[in-house]
């Protein structure tokens, strides 16, 4: 188990940091390069319109790997969704701007954008099958909980390599070639991943089903559609705080407020931070008391801290602002921390990997996909506090709450319950 969980948070780690960096680089430098005949506010916007096609983009990837990982084993997936998605993002540092190609700048980073998210929408349900298909049922909440470390490590490095271009570079350095570096080193990682991954066991849960799913996303659509369709509700207000915090934000301080890039990232970077290293602690918690409580926990916390988290935010002051978003992150984590051993709970082996990775990435186009531009456009139009971005991230959360209230509780009674009903 540990080699296992070791693995699954690596590769995750890795493919999230592709992910991440460019949320970063969409939030501080895309407009301007890649959208510069828009103001800065509509080459904001169109900048988080390329991101949020990554998002359309993952739940196409959870069918496609879903297939996969259904019908030829939970393994493949892991090994080809993270090819994807780090030939992609090297892609992109490699992307002349509009300056140079004209068009073809913004076209080709669309492109390249649609086929990372591709491979995300594949790489979580493998990591977390795998782990949670291989851990003991008492401690699945735990070593489940390993993968969910990936996503704020990736985010710190992410973060953090852009961060230390930016104190070290120019402003005209950065603009030029500093962003693309980032980029170019998620080709390091990838092999880095690939080789972690390549001696990993296949799943016995995977080897144990006796007939497959022809077509696995037929039969989830025929029989699991309600299921499905509440998991990406429940799971919407996840991807809105996360990124409200780490993308919005960014932009939002460092061009309305006039607060210092470096303060930001640092602030957001460190609840990140504190936010990961709770993860097991709330995975534990939810061996003990139950998945679905501390979901419902974190998305009443959610509601109730979005209005102070745009209070903190609209004061420019660094630990204010952190405060602010630490205390999204820490109601985030609640409902995610047990979420990888969730999903795969709700649905049935056969159909498992293409369930709950639809299901999760559902949750990210309901959620994360129109966060960055809806918010963006809400704190365009209103005064230095931007309450209509808390009142529509409320809003959110208690979709997500009522969604929540409507699943079913499977956390095993004993181990001879490792396979609930469904």
């Amino acid at each position: 188990m540990p080699r296992l969980a070791a693995a699954s948070l690596a590769g995750t780690a890795i493919e999230f940091y592709d992910f991440f960096v460019y949320g970063t680089a969409a939030a501080l430098v895309l407009g301007p390069l890649f959208f510069p005949t828009f103001s800065p506010v509509a080459g904001t916007l169109a900048a988080f319109g390329t991101f949020g096609v990554g998002f359309v983009a993952r739940p196409l990837g959870s069918v496609l790997f879903g297939h996969i990982g259904d019908r030829h084993g939970r393994r493949p997936v892991l090994v080809g969704s993270l090819l994807l998605t780090g030939a992609s993002t090297v892609a992109v540092g490699c992307v002349p701007a509009y300056g140079t190609i004209g068009v073809a700048a913004p076209a080709l980073l669309l492109l390249l954008r649609f086929l990372q998210g591709l491979g995300l929408g594949g790489e979580w349900g493998g990591a977390v099958l795998l782990t949670a298909e291989h851990a003991p049922a008492r401690r699945r909440g735990l070593w489940s909980s390993f993968p969910q470390m990936g996503p704020p490590l990736g985010f710190v490095l992410a973060n953090g390599s852009v961060l230390v271009l930016s104190v070290t570079l120019s402003e005209a350095q950065f603009a030029r070639w500093g962003w693309r570096v980032p980029f170019w080193a998620a080709g390091i990682l990838a092999v880095a991943g690939l080789w972690l991954r390549s001696s990993l066991p296949e799943s016995p849960r995977f080897l144990e089903i006796d007939v497959h799913a022809r077509v696995p996303f037929a039969d989830l659509v025929r029989h699991h559609w309600r299921l499905v369709l509440l998991t990406g509700g429940a799971l919407a207000v996840g991807y809105a705080v996360f990124y409200a915090v780490t993308t919005w934000s960014l932009a939002y301080a460092t061009e309305r407020l006039g607060v210092s890039r470096t303060v930001v990232l640092g602030c957001v970077m460190a609840a990140v931070v504190v936010k990961g290293s709770c993860t097991p602690l709330v995975a534990l918690l939810g061996d003990r008391f139950g998945r679905r409580p501390l979901c419902l926990v974190g998305c009443a916390a959610a509601a109730l801290w979005m209005f102070p988290m745009v209070a903190l935010l609209a004061t420019g002051s660094p630990s204010l602002m952190f405060l602010g978003f630490l205390g999204a992150l820490l109601a985030f984590i609640t409902m995610f921390a047990v979420i990888s051993a969730y999903l795969p709970e709700l649905y049935e082996p056969r159909v498992r990997c293409t369930g709950a990775a639809v299901g999760y990435n559902l949750g990210g186009v309901l959620g994360g996909a129109l966060t960055p531009i809806v918010a963006t456009a809400l704190a365009e139009g209103g005064g230095r506090v931007p309450w209509g971005v808390g009142a529509y991230l409320t809003g959110i959360a208690l979709l997500s709450l009522g969604c929540f209230a409507l699943l079913p509780e499977t956390r095993p009674v004993g181990v001879a319950a490792a396979e609930p009903a469904t």
